[in-house]
């Protein structure tokens, strides 16, 4: 993602979304008293209540029908308390009479109260979070057993954690099975015949449910489910070792050489984009369209694997709650979207009319996290999609390339006794994170979850492992990745390290790991936890993406009214436009200017103790740089940081070059801008991605916010004579309607739909590139002493070019020029040494790079205008 708020604006709609689509589960209960309105009391373990608001007197808990007491004396935390829940170090805390502890078992299962008589003789009452003395009671104990469908020769046992629940049984086969609760764990279980492999079953597990303030039976999935039927309806017993469910090959499967996350270079997609509009495919839109040697699509990734693509990330293709799954119940447009204006508000809102039905979703709103999304399936009824992701892993390995899964772990579809909550339906209140009154976290745009939680935690490595043994991913990209504790990502980390090809099939110590160190909500700033945030993660081989040098590249935010603020690649105040954001000259210079320091750190990798000359003269630490009011250097080490130009989120890099690119700019030099904008990602230390179609001027028609737009805006276009997706008509309303003025007499100029020429042009300089970093080995440096000693910026400092930055780099010197002019770079202590323009530029695609030289004599290297160029010492 690009940014915390953009996650928000998004899955708040995909949340409505799913509120369309029929339920997948029933309940039933009886009357029962409304619930509390607010759960302002903490049961934290068995020893300790803390009760936001309470008097410090004595208290009590009250639960069961007859009212029972556990008494309260006021207390204080403990330090290990305070550290595990800073943020209730300031609220009265209550701690349980020894004489009543042995109730909580029982009281965790029932309608359960806080209450206190007030100074002035009256009564106050509120609800009792009770997921810290869930953990404390059953989680530690039952944080090491398996859920879910566990086979043993043949028979299942079937595993649900719901300590809280008074029944749970297994309905299959159109019957109620009792299942058996352990006391010590809370884990509920039933062993099953051989025949019951295949079929479908759902838990009724009968429970308090506080947000109704009664006893509910829900009919409800499996969180561990390993299979499903159509649109999640019901899970099946499967097990995934089954020799049925492995395709021919599978397990003989030969895996591209691991590239170490530093040297990783990315290609981020979505399903469904990939082949939907590829004629050539014969899976458009499914897992196997990666099968089909022959489209044009899979002929792309391979060229991109030769040049130095390392990885494909896929976005979110576990089980989700907003795409009906059976291709009869999606819903088309029902207009000839072809047929109007470039510049028209008719294709958005005919796609609009069925967007909450189609086939489209980008998937961040997770129904069961370990089963894979069954639209993409030639058949979601049934484990036909277990087999088919299989063969998208074979086929994308074949291709050259490993696999990354985005995983979306941090929050749920939804939550309470909606159709499309899971866990919350089994032990209400516990998987949630609960804010200080009760109420369900939604910062990360809807029902967040709590990782802190010990099942919860759990459940994120279970999954995660799972995803690499029986599916063979290679690597995991972890949305809002902040919004998990740092603790949680490391178990993760470790879990896989522990996984090897003898005993499990995979390396596990190969698989990469990087996510979203955003630091927001109520997370934010370790209020509850150490999180795995950008600063935070920094050491321990999980990066995190990095925004400073993406905004520097751009221009502005993403977030900016005005979409005509310029950077670094488009154009700032060497090529100025006409917004009136971008300040009087002497103001774009001085941001220019900053802007390449952000950019040079960003090409370290975003070291924080790298060294050297700012834009002012002085020397500083990339922490001592600014960014927003935060360090712009954070990384302890190449490998930390993820640098990237453009993602899925927000406007695609040729849509945000429209807006701030001066409008009469040919399609020749917004392809040399694409290509130097993706260099100074492709060409840094560390990890970089980019956007499937980048390289390929990719637009959506200027939507910055392409979740829920159908195939329309956002299918990937392979071949040239197709165009690029710019001009399909004004973005949809939702999310781009203020930007609408700015963008129709952009969609509706010709000149900015570029043809073959400048696309393939494009494609093949920016594969240049790849290859260069794929074959150099001084890209790959693997601390920052080495960073620090091999990488410099001789040129930094007050007299530096506005537009240009040149890096020297072991043997190599590299120089991005973003002007609209050739540039001459002196560097005076290489004057007499031997420098040539690098040969895989000098006899690359770009006619126009190879024009660029080197003056022996005076350690002079002349650049032409809108070209990043690579000169390596001979």
């Amino acid at each position: 993602m690009n940014g915390p708020l953009r996650r928000t604006v998004a899955a708040m709609a995909l949340v409505l979304c799913a509120a369309a689509l029929p339920a997948a589960s029933s309940a039933t209960a009886a009357p029962a008293p409304p619930p509390a309105d607010q759960a302002l009391a903490q049961w934290i373990d068995r020893d300790t209540v803390v009760w936001k608001g309470a008097e410090h007197a004595a208290a009590q808990l009250e639960f069961g029908t007859h009212r029972k007491r556990i008494r309260l004396t006021p207390g204080t935390l403990s330090p290990s308390e305070r550290l595990a829940h800073p943020h209730l170090t300031g609220y009265p805390a209550f701690t349980v009479d020894p004489r009543d502890r042995g109730l909580a078992p029982a009281a965790v299962r029932g309608r359960l109260l806080a209450a206190q008589r007030t100074a002035d003789g009256g009564r106050t009452t509120t609800g009792v979070q009770i997921p810290g003395v869930l953990d404390d009671l059953y989680g530690t104990r039952a944080q090491h057993a398996t859920l879910g469908p566990d086979f043993d020769h043949g028979r299942p046992t079937l595993s649900v954690w719901a300590p809280t629940a008074r029944t749970v049984a297994l309905e299959l086969d159109g019957r109620t099975v009792p299942m058996r609760r352990d006391d010590t764990t809370g884990i509920w279980r039933v062993r099953g015949a051989r025949d019951w492999a295949g079929k479908p079953y759902r838990y009724l597990v009968t429970v308090w449910v506080p947000s109704v303030g009664r006893t509910v039976t829900n009919k409800v999935t499996d969180p561990y489910s390993t299979a499903l039927t159509a649109d999640s309806a019901r899970s099946l017993v499967t097990d995934l070792d089954d020799p049925k469910l492995a395709p021919a090959g599978w397990s003989r499967l030969t895996k591209p050489a691991a590239v170490p996350l530093r040297r990783a270079r990315i290609q981020e997609l979505q399903i469904r984009d990939f082949s939907v509009a590829d004629r050539t495919s014969r899976h458009p839109g499914r897992y196997l369209a990666f099968t089909d040697r022959h489209s044009d699509g899979m002929g792309h990734l391979r060229s991109l694997a030769r040049s130095g693509t390392s990885y494909v990330h896929l976005l979110p293709a576990f089980d989700f709650a907003t795409t009906p799954e059976r291709p009869a119940d999606q819903a088309r447009p029902g207009c000839d979207l072809a047929s109007y204006a470039p510049d028209s508000d008719r294709q958005q809102d005919c796609v609009g009319k069925t967007a909450a039905r189609d086939a489209y979703n980008w998937g961040y709103d997770p129904l069961h996290y370990t089963v894979p999304e069954g639209s993409y399936a030639s058949d979601p009824e049934g484990p036909a999609r277990t087999v088919e992701f299989r063969r998208m892993v074979q086929g994308l390995n074949g291709a050259g390339l490993r696999t990354v899964m985005d995983v979306v772990y941090n929050h749920t579809a939804a939550s309470g006794q909606d159709p499309h909550s899971v866990l919350d339906r089994i032990v209400p209140g516990y998987y949630q994170r609960l804010m200080d009154d009760g109420s369900v976290a939604t910062s990360t745009c809807c029902s967040g979850t709590a990782p802190e939680h010990t099942m919860m935690g759990k459940l994120v490595v279970d999954s995660v492992v799972t995803w690499a043994k029986e599916y063979k991913v290679d690597g995991f990209r972890f949305d809002l990745m902040g919004h998990h504790p740092k603790a949680n990502i490391l178990a993760v980390r470790k879990a896989l390290d522990a996984l090897t090809p003898r005993k499990d099939g995979v390396d596990g110590q190969s698989i990469v790991l990087y996510g979203e160190g955003w630091n927001f909500g109520e997370a934010a700033n370790d209020a509850r936890f150490v999180q795995a945030t950008q600063r935070n993660m920094a050491g321990t081989g999980i990066a995190t993406f990095s925004d400073r040098a993406r905004d520097a590249v751009r221009g502005g935010s993403p977030f900016d009214g005005d979409p005509g603020i310029q950077g670094f690649a488009s154009g700032l105040y060497t090529d100025p436009n006409s917004s009136k954001g971008n300040g009087n000259p002497s103001e774009q210079r001085a941001r220019l200017l900053h802007y390449q320091d952000l950019i040079k750190i960003g090409l370290t990798g975003n070291l924080a103790d790298y060294t050297f000359t700012d834009s002012t003269g002085h020397r500083v630490k990339g922490s001592g740089v600014d960014y927003n009011g935060a360090p712009a250097g954070y990384a302890a080490a190449p490998g930390d940081a993820l640098a990237y130009a453009d993602a899925h989120d927000n406007e695609t890099l040729y849509d945000a070059l429209a807006y701030k690119l001066p409008q009469h700019t040919d399609a020749a030099d917004r392809g040399r801008m694409q290509v130097l904008a993706l260099a100074t990602a492709a060409l840094s230390q560390g990890p970089a991605l980019s956007q499937a179609g980048s390289d390929l001027l990719r637009s959506k028609s200027l939507d910055r916010n392409s979740f829920d737009s159908g195939d329309w805006f956002n299918a990937l276009h392979w071949n040239c004579a197709d165009g690029n997706g710019f001009g399909r008509g004004l973005p949809p309303a939702a999310g781009n309607k203020d930007k609408w003025p700015y963008a129709r007499p952009l969609l509706a100029d010709p000149a900015l739909r570029p043809g073959c020429a400048a696309i393939d042009h494009t494609s093949a300089a920016y594969r240049d590139l790849l290859r260069i970093h794929a074959t150099e080995p001084a890209f790959g440096l693997a601390t920052t002493a080495r960073v620090q000693s091999a990488l410099s910026f001789p040129l930094s400092g007050k007299d530096e070019t506005p537009g240009v930055i040149t890096m020297r780099l072991g043997n190599l010197v590299v120089v991005f020029n973003a002007t609209p002019h050739r540039q001459a770079q002196t560097l005076h202590a290489l004057a007499g040494e031997h420098y040539a323009l690098h040969p895989l530029q000098a006899h690359g695609a770009d006619r126009t790079t190879t024009t660029a030289s080197y003056d022996r004599p005076s350690g002079t290297f002349n650049v032409p205008a809108r070209t990043v160029a690579v000169f390596r010492r001979g």
